[in-house]
């Protein structure tokens, strides 16, 4: 039998800029500078969203989710409105990320994350 396993999905966070000697980077307002730093996240399952999904979605936020994201067990990632790429391409996570509890779910994954197309 063949196990199932996920891909390797870039998630883009935002880390503050700091100097050589690790002082925050503000701008000319006093407020902090950040950047997008990708990190890998490995065995993510990736898959096309249902109608159902694509209905509730778009009458609800006025987006279209393209597709579902399981995330492993285990990650403590934050997903929520973050910029992902996977395929080649890049999408903007929304909505609430939808977490289950890790002993009642028997595979490796607790997680859902819708994304809709980015740029």
């Amino acid at each position: 039998m063949a196990k199932i396993r996920g891909i390797t999905v870039k998630l883009y966070e935002k880390k503050q800029k700091v100097d050589e000697g690790g002082n925050p980077i503000v701008d000319g307002f006093g407020e902090p500078i950040y950047e997008e730093v990708p990190t890998e996240v490995k065995n993510v399952l990736v898959t096309p969203s249902s109608s159902d999904d694509l209905v509730t979605s778009t009458d609800l936020t006025g987006r279209k989710a393209v597709y579902t994201l399981a995330i492993p067990k285990g990650d403590t990632h934050d997903w929520e409105n973050k910029k992902v790429e996977f395929f080649g391409e890049k999408f903007q996570t929304f909505d609430i990320p939808i977490k289950g509890i890790d002993e009642l779910i028997p595979l490796d994954w607790n997680m859902k994350v819708k994304v809709e197309r980015y740029g």
